[in-house]
C-alpha cells in the first residue's frame, strides 16, 4: 500500500489472529475518537518517546519521474516531528490562541483496510491502513484528507494497551486546498 515509504516489517506478513486484528483495530478506532473529541493530552500519551510523525509532500509527476513523486526524508515535508514538537503543538492547542484552531476544527477520523505485519521485535507491529479525515471549521470551511498511513505500534501498559512509535502518512492529494493543516492524522 505504501510502497514509496520504507517498511520495518519482516519479509513475511503474519497470519493475524482475529483477536489481534480486533485489538489493534479497536485501538485505532479509540485513537481516532480521542482526536475527534479533542482529547489531545490523552492522545499525546499514546505516543512513544521515540515517535516519528512524518507526512511528506506529494508531487504530480509523469511516469518517467515517478521516483520524484514523494519528497525524500531529507527534503521538505508537511510534518516531520518527534515527541517534543508534537507536545508543543498539543500544548498550544490548549491555550485558546492557536489562530488556526480558534474556533476549533470539527473532525472525523475514519480508518479501514487494516493490514498487520510482524517486525523483528516481540510486541511490535507495523500496521497499514487507509484513512479519511473530514474537517469542518467555521461555517463554510470543509476539508477532506484521504490517504494511507503506516504505523509502528508497540504493546504498552497504558489504558489502551498500545503506543505509536512511528506514523508515516501519504496523502492522495498533491494539491491541498485546505487553509492550513493544523490537525492530527
Amino acid at each position: 500500500m505504501l510502497k514509496l515509504l520504507p517498511s520495518v516489517a519482516s519479509a513475511n506478513q503474519i497470519i493475524t489472529t482475529p483477536e489481534l486484528q480486533q485489538e489493534i483495530e479497536q485501538f485505532m478506532y479509540a485513537e481516532g475518537m480521542m482526536l475527534d473529541n479533542r482529547e489531545f493530552n490523552d492522545w499525546y500519551d499514546l505516543l512513544a518517546d521515540d515517535i516519528h510523525y512524518y507526512l511528506p509532500i506529494r508531487y504530480t509527476t509523469n511516469r518517467r519521474e515517478a521516483n520524484k513523486e514523494i519528497s525524500k526524508f531529507d527534503e521538505a515535508a508537511l510534518f516531520d516531528e518527534d515527541k517534543a514538537s508534537m507536545g508543543l503543538r498539543v500544548r498550544r492547542l490548549g491555550t485558546g490562541v492557536a489562530w488556526a484552531e480558534e474556533p476549533a476544527s470539527r473532525t472525523r477520523h475514519i480508518v479501514s483496510n487494516v493490514s498487520i505485519k510482524n517486525t523483528d521485535i516481540d510486541g511490535e507491529y507495523e500496521v497499514e491502513c487507509c484513512f479519511i479525515v473530514y474537517r469542518n471549521r467555521l461555517e463554510k470551511q470543509t476539508d477532506i484528507f484521504v490517504g494511507a498511513r503506516r504505523d509502528l505500534i508497540r504493546r504498552s501498559d497504558n489504558t489502551l494497551g498500545w503506543v505509536i512509535a512511528k506514523r508515516h502518512m501519504m496523502l492522495d492529494q498533491a494539491m491541498l486546498l485546505a487553509n492550513n493543516v493544523s490537525i492530527f492524522f
